[in-house]
């Protein structure tokens, strides 16, 4: 796998940033003088004149103390004022802190409290709507004959590229806004590379109609006005009436309009866009964009669309990406970084993950903010050192973002979603913007949000919230759509659809405005079928108790309405404990549907034949794939690595006998193989096979392989997962069961992410028994064992834990005739040493024969799950095909 290496030269632009914004904007007078500069409805201005006026401005800004670092509030409706407003107070060196007046009082009592501002530029309508505050308070539109008594000329600029050019106040996890402090060098660089970018001239118009607290507007006005282009200004409000944007674009012959694609979703669907004839580029940032809202564009507009992303805290925008009008991307990039900026991935332990991996999104650069306003704590969580710092051109300090993506194998980066949005639900990491993305390609599906929903105080679930366009879908539509591309705990439990989806005033989704589901989004209520006996209502309550759903069918699939591996252990439990017979994994899986399980319990016969072969993706015509279980016995490990390797692969679990009936635990390698080869034989009678296993079951696969060859048949593959032998055993260490326990609360610990989850000091004095009950009440605590689960069960599957410890370190092995290959762990962990030492040891003897080492993201432990499994996926897939 490739590593993402970040070469800061591929960025570096040598722009000329010791000048402060508004001094750009001054070279800019000095070239078009009598140009116009600004457009309101009937009112405009050139930028001769908008420059004598923000003048006068400043230097009335400086008879009140304003200079650098000094903070300016401002909270006007847009308007000619507005923008005389944020160049006057750039020019007197201070920094504005923009502040819209639609905001509840609360907020603006609290941004004014926080920011601790000494001036307030506003105007007089809106005087009864600013709380009491102590800043000093200038009304432009009634106070402007004083204002404009100040001289008209330049005011002498102490300004420095690290000083503060703007705060903005963005949304906190506390409830409690943050002010992103933005220096004159960071956001000097963003417009540059805007301008390199897109080179926007006199001929060009500016549509300025992003709410000024969002930091969209910064590029809105200062890009046009460092260039000569036109601003037009929509009136107050105007920002949300696409009917209103699209007359204005017509009228004023706009060439570049900013969306974020909630309303780009609304702009498209209005009548009368085709007549926007005179736009040269759409520019989306915001918020994901869907495919199929990218591909709607191209249909209806013929221009140039660009998805930029970057958060506030760097300056706006940091990637771009040009959108492809016939493009096969299943998502739309976020492109590669702008100038001077570079973006990293990272893992939990700030380490670059590979390609093709999702992790967590930080940003270095010029860009970066200095911090948060009077937020120290926040600003070191926040903004960390870099510790990629190895060049001039790297920044000292990184912003984490919070956001997801991976860098694709081009070098664009693709956005995953917020780590807010990354939900773990009944242990799966989920990344919800996958799924919305995956959702948005359904043919019927507009829009799609994913959130996570408490159902009824128990446990979360997914909620879909969806909005279409003429043909409503079916939830069984949506379910199998999704089923066909994602695994089941991917799958949301719940589908609403709705006409539109909410807003907040930026024009984002606003997902606390959603509405809770009710049943008839869990279920396709005409499909319900109502139980018809006993067995089909017991089995209709269990099913409601464990999926925590209010009304459930006969005709429902188990795992279709969320069932997993950990709530299939729960159901065989409660099974056996209120009808008295036992169901094992491989009867479920085959009969996940009501009347199909009611009929197995209904079975007169009593006899349930457990076979260790488990199904749990048996879809496809290709050669199927055997894995046999690690030290656990169970397979249930396995169901995401089948289902990321999709639909057309079938994958077969072997499983350990010993969880069911009076089954005794095998403890040596050569009786499990033997059982498993007859399994697979009576499965598959001739080869060629394609085998593996994980850990323990690596070892067991590579003595099945070994007795397949025996009985004259052929192994296309035998895939090691991260498996090793204890070939350096202490001799003088007596393998009984006290040291065994030992071992098994370790490796059992690790399996579920509890590492410390028994120490030694703990179980030291306690007896083989009470060791036993000690690490199943510890892991009882620990929610490793599903709840509803007997002791008895609990009890089975550490019996078959034991056992299979036991068979580990009484194996002899023997070289093997064949090619092997070993899927590594690169991240080593303190129960599974490096693998590889052990197989070239085995293979030293036959030079002839080859060892594949292929390495994978995670540890031992953690490269079976999300999203480390996927990358596995990815790689068995290919070694299968």
């Amino acid at each position: 796998m490739q590593t993402t290496q970040i070469n800061p030269d591929a960025t570096h632009r040598d722009y000329d940033l010791s000048q402060g914004l508004h001094e750009l904007f001054t070279t800019q007078v000095e070239r078009t003088p009598n140009a116009i500069a600004v457009k309101f409805e009937q009112q405009q201005i050139t930028y001769q004149e908008l420059n004598n006026r923000a003048n006068q401005l400043a230097h009335h800004l400086h008879t009140l103390g304003v200079q650098q670092e000094t903070l300016v509030g401002v909270c006007l409706e847009r308007s000619l004022e507005m923008v005389v407003c944020l160049l006057g107070i750039l020019k007197a060196g201070g920094a504005y802190v923009p502040i819209d007046p639609e905001y509840p009082q609360e907020r603006i009592a609290y941004m004014l409290e926080d920011s601790q501002i000494q001036v307030l530029l506003t105007q007089e309508k809106l005087l009864n709507q600013i709380p009491h505050h102590q800043a000093h308070t200038i009304c432009v539109d009634t106070e402007w004959n004083k204002i404009s008594t100040q001289p008209k000329t330049n005011p002498q600029s102490e300004v420095k590229a690290d000083n503060l050019a703007y705060v903005i106040y963005t949304s906190g996890s506390t409830g409690k806004p943050k002010g992103a402090m933005n220096t004159h060098k960071g956001i000097c660089n963003r417009l540059l590379w805007m301008q390199e970018t897109y080179q926007i001239n006199s001929t060009d118009s500016i549509l300025q109609k992003t709410p000024f607290s969002f930091d969209v507007s910064v590029w809105e006005f200062f890009w046009t006005l460092l260039t000569g282009a036109r601003l037009v200004i929509a009136q107050p409000g105007g920002h949300r009436d696409s009917n209103y944007l699209i007359n204005l674009i017509i009228q004023e012959q706009i060439t570049t309009v900013h969306f974020v694609p909630s309303m780009l979703q609304m702009f498209l669907a209005s009548r009368g866009i085709e007549k926007c004839t005179s736009l040269q580029r759409v520019i989306c940032s915001g918020e994901a964009l869907p495919v199929d809202l990218q591909n709607r564009f191209f249909e209806r507009l013929d221009c140039e669309l660009y998805n930029l992303y970057g958060p506030t805290e760097a300056a706006i925008d940091v990637t771009f990406w040009q959108c492809q009008k016939h493009s096969n991307l299943k998502t739309v990039p976020i492109g590669r970084p702008i100038a001077n900026t570079q973006i990293y991935i990272l893992n939990e332990h700030l380490q670059p993950v590979d390609v093709g991996v999702i992790g967590e999104m930080y940003i270095g650069g010029v860009g970066v903010a200095r911090g948060y306003w009077n937020r120290p704590e926040l600003t070191n969580e926040k903004f960390i050192p870099n510790p990629f710092k190895k060049s001039k051109l790297v920044s000292e300090r990184l912003y984490k973002t919070g956001d997801l993506a991976r860098y694709l194998p081009d070098g664009n980066l693709e956005y995953i979603g917020r780590v807010d949005y990354q939900v773990k639900i009944r242990g799966y990491r989920i990344e919800i913007g996958e799924i919305e993305n995956t959702l948005c390609l359904h043919s019927q599906v507009r829009e799609a949000v994913i959130i996570a929903r408490n159902h009824q105080n128990l446990e979360k679930q997914l909620v879909a919230y969806i909005t279409y366009d003429s043909e409503k879908p079916t939830l069984n539509s949506l379910r199998d759509f999704l089923k066909a591309k994602l695994p089941d705990f991917m799958i949301p439990a719940a589908f609403v659809m709705l006409e539109a989806l909410p807003l907040t005033p930026s024009g984002k989704v606003d997902r606390k405005a959603l509405p809770q589901p009710d049943i008839s989004h869990f279920i396709e209520i005409n499909d319900f079928v109502a139980p018809r006996n006993q067995v089909e209502a017991q089995l209709v309550k269990i099913w409601s108790d464990i999926l925590n759903l209010p009304q459930i069918g006969v005709k429902d699939n188990f795992f279709a309405l969320g069932g997993n591996s950990l709530k299939a252990l729960h159901l065989i439990s409660k099974i056996e404990q209120d009808f008295g017979k036992e169901i094992p994994l491989a009867t479920l899986l085959k009969n996940p549907v009501i009347t199909d399980l009611a009929a197995v319990i209904q079975d007169s016969s009593n006899l349930i034949q457990n076979s260790p072969l488990v199904p749990i993706q048996p879809q496809g015509k290709k050669q199927p794939f055997f894995c046999i279980h690690p030290a656990g016995g169970h397979v249930l490990c396995y169901f995401k690595l089948a289902h990321n390797m999709g639909n057309e692969q079938p994958f077969y679990g072997l499983q350990a006998q010993g969880f069911y009936g009076k089954e005794e635990p095998l403890t040596k390698v050569e009786d499990m193989a033997s059982l498993y080869v007859k399994t697979i034989r009576e499965f598959q009678p001739q080869g060629p096979y394609q085998l593996g296993g994980w850990s323990f079951g690596g070892v067991v696969a590579y003595e099945v392989a070994q007795q397949l060859i025996k009985q004259g048949q052929e192994v296309s593959l035998l895939a090691i997962l991260d498996s090793y032998v204890p070939i350096l055993l202490d001799k003088q260490k007596q393998i009984d069961d006290v040291y065994l326990v030992g071992v098994l609360s370790r490796v059992f610990g690790g399996m579920f992410g509890q590492d410390n989850l028994v120490t030694p000091e703990e179980i030291q004095h306690l007896s083989l028994e009470e060791k036993i009950n000690y690490i199943i009440d510890k892991a009882r605590k620990a929610k490793i064992f599903p709840p509803g689960v007997e002791r008895q069960n609990n009890r089975r599957i550490l019996d078959v834990l034991v056992g299979t410890l036991k068979a580990t370190y009484s194996y002899k092995r023997q070289p093997y005739p064949g090619k092997v290959t070993i899927f590594r762990a690169r991240e080593k962990h303190i129960m599974a040493p490096d693998p590889t030492l052990v197989w070239v040891e085995l293979f030293s003897v036959m030079a002839a024969e080859e060892i594949n080492i292929i390495d994978v993201p995670g540890n031992h432990y953690s490269f079976v799950l999300e999203p480390h499994v996927q990358v596995l996926a990815e790689c068995l897939k290919a070694c299968l095909n």
